[in-house]
């Protein structure tokens, strides 16, 4: 069984769906904050291997809460996330969420990120983000 925390990694409970699907592993890295995930059999669609809608849910966050740090820890809502996929996850499997601002406009956030286990990539993503106002 993996152990996160020899490799740095805070879990994290939240509120709402990320108490079901959760915790969310947290780590501080060179170029900014990552995101992970321990697949377990909760995880998994009928075939066996991690459900897509898991793996785009950790990208999503991911991807948010970069925006988020980024935007002064505004709301933000996503109004756009294109994955493509790459190859499968299985339970066991700690699946990592790394992501970068590649654009940034008055109310939008353009970014792109990806999904390893390990040094693999299993998926790429790209996103749009609303910083929503206050009031």
């Amino acid at each position: 069984m993996i152990d996160p925390t020899l490799d740095g990694w805070k879990a994290r409970t939240l509120p709402g769906f990320f108490g079901t699907v959760g915790p969310i592993w947290t780590r501080k890295e060179a170029d900014g904050w990552a995101y992970a995930f321990l697949a377990d059999e909760r995880h998994v669609n009928p075939a066996g291997i991690v459900h897509g809608g898991m793996l785009c849910t950790l990208l999503d966050h991911g991807l948010s809460a970069i925006a988020w740090e980024a935007n002064e820890r505004k709301p933000l809502v996503t109004v756009a996330l294109d994955v493509q996929f790459l190859a499968s996850a299985r339970p066991g499997d700690f699946v990592v969420a790394r992501g970068e601002i590649v654009r940034q406009a008055s109310s939008l956030v353009f970014l792109r990120g990806t999904l390893t286990i390990g040094n693999e990539t299993i998926a790429v993503a790209t996103a749009i983000l609303k910083v929503m106002r206050s009031g």
